[in-house]
């Protein structure tokens, strides 16, 4: 039997044009209608391509009063009165901010705009001045007390990161902008904000003392996104359309879904959630694929991470106090919040005030990493490279030695400057190339005598390499065997593999290997 016509909001940011088109909605304006009434200042950060923009259409469709735009949803049976207010709404991811002119043209048009709808009054022509004109000037004609909206503030920090030049002369600008929101607190009904990082209340709205960061609130943990519940109550059909297509059962890409794009956690106590943007995308399509990351990872994560010299190896699992999702990014120094912030790490638990966090799901994981290739490693893309597959298909078989033939050709093949002379870097290499052929990978695991450099496992094999610059395969094999790196594997019903592989720091590549 043929599926009746499903239209998926992919790219639909208009809550208008969702509702009266008759896309698929999930429905969150109960949340909408809790934040709307108990706040009255708001932030709210999200990773990008999360529903963000949406959530803002949707609050301005609320404040406009349109009440036929919520039939059926959940809000419908909590407002009553319905009360029209001015909303001005502003998006800061409209455009590419090279030099402050970008943004002084985005305000200066969105004013005019704002202008021609209420008028221009008074006489200082400064964006705080006009800016500060046109909410007197919208309470005034309406008689109501105006809301304010503003999406993807950060958008402009966030290009310029990089030149701090330009990054203190958009701050200047931005905070010039909204300086009127302070003075004129009693003509604002709801002010909210979102972004990806948290530059916000600490530079830009500081002088917003109530301004209430939401972003970590139980309550608003599945305001953005879908959680398995509603994913099986609003996509049924859909999952079993994909299940069909991909010949698994329901259940079967139920669990694929949920490995793939599942995982976000905005609170330790709150529920996983799926990252919209793939989920519909894979739903509409019937194929798995990795839909996020298409629309592209920020350049300044990948910058911050190099000038950093990150671990990559210890992203998952790393630790982080409470207190440092409360601190402002301004200074962008620190990965681990801005990674968190952005969606690339996730809450995994929560003890004694210490955060653990890791990767959400493999879609993030893969995409990530891959991401990370151009910088660390010179080379572009490993998802199409034959000489990848090849040592895939070799590790699956127990063909140590094919592998690693083909390993040196690939490291031989990165740019010498993009190599190191040391054990880390080393170490990093081999992270990366096979966490990306899909292969559960971990570095530094310990043991009760040491810690195996590597370890690489897949359904049939484990695989436990110890690295060694500058000395024999034969070391490095020795050190695995004396200090007993296999014992705790040899329960496993599958085969270990003892690795030892020698790095020339001279020639930056691998000098031998030997296998027991």
């Amino acid at each position: 039997m043929a599926l009746p016509i499903r239209k998926f909001p992919i790219g639909i940011e208009d809550f208008e044009q969702l509702r009266t088109c008759d896309f698929l909605y999930v429905d969150k304006t109960d949340l909408v209608y809790q934040m709307a009434n108990g706040n009255t200042t708001c932030f709210l950060s999200r990773p990008r391509r999360f529903g963000k923009s949406l959530l803002i259409s949707t609050l301005e469709a609320y404040f406009m009063g349109k009440k036929h735009l919520f039939e059926g949803l959940a809000i419908e049976r909590l407002e009553k009165e319905w009360t029209v207010h001015p909303v001005l709404n502003i998006s800061f991811s409209r455009r590419h901010y090279e030099e402050a002119d970008d943004l002084w043209r985005l305000l200066n048009e969105q004013l005019n705009e704002w202008e021609t709808l209420y008028g221009k009054a008074g006489t200082d022509d400064s964006l705080g001045g006009r800016f500060e004109a046109v909410i007197r000037q919208a309470y005034q004609q309406t008689g109501q007390r105006v809301v304010v909206l503003v999406d993807e503030y950060d958008s402009p920090l966030l290009d310029a990161t990089g030149n701090d030049a330009l990054r203190t002369e958009l701050r200047k600008m931005t905070r010039g902008f909204f300086s009127p929101l302070k003075n004129n607190t009693k003509l604002l009904r709801f002010l909210f904000l979102t972004g990806i990082t948290k530059f916000s209340p600490m530079s830009i709205f500081s002088e917003l003392n109530s301004l209430d960061d939401i972003s970590m609130w139980q309550q608003y943990n599945n305001v953005c996104g879908i959680t398995e519940a509603e994913l099986i109550r609003d996509f049924k059909p859909d999952i079993e359309a994909l299940a069909a297509n991909n010949d698994e059962t329901y259940e079967q890409a139920l669990a694929h879904l949920k490995r793939l794009y599942d995982g976000y956690l905005f609170n330790p106590r709150g529920e996983n959630i799926y990252n919209p943007f793939s989920l519909i995308n894979v739903l509409k399509k019937w194929e798995y694929g990795t839909y996020w990351f298409s629309t592209g990872t920020p350049t300044f994560l990948v910058e911050l991470l190099r000038k950093r010299n990150m671990p990559l190896m210890e992203l998952e699992g790393s630790k982080a106090l409470a207190a440092a999702f409360d601190k402002s990014t301004d200074t962008l120094t620190d990965p681990i919040p801005v990674l968190y912030q952005s969606g690339y790490l996730t809450i995994k638990d929560f003890q004694n005030g210490v955060y653990t966090l890791g990767y959400p799901n493999e879609e993030v994981r893969y995409g990530f990493l891959n991401s990370l290739l151009p910088s660390f490693m010179g080379y572009s893309q490993m998802e199409n490279d034959m000489s990848v597959i090849a040592m895939k298909e070799a590790l699956d078989t127990g063909d140590i030695d094919g592998c690693l033939k083909r390993l040196r050709s690939f490291v031989a093949s990165i740019p010498y400057e993009k190599k190191s002379d040391n054990e880390s870097r080393f170490e990093t290499i081999f992270y990366l190339i096979f966490t990306l052929m899909g292969q559960l990978t971990r570095t530094q695991v310990k043991t009760s005598a040491g810690r195996v450099d590597v370890l690489v496992a897949n359904q049939r094999y484990v695989y436990l390499f110890e690295l060694k610059v500058d000395a024999t395969p034969e070391e490095a094999m020795a050190q695995i065997d004396e200090k007993g790196y296999a014992i705790p594997y040899e329960a496993d019903a599958r085969t270990i593999v003892k690795v030892g592989v020698s790095y020339d720091s001279q020639t930056r590549g691998i000098a031998g290997w030997k296998v027991g």
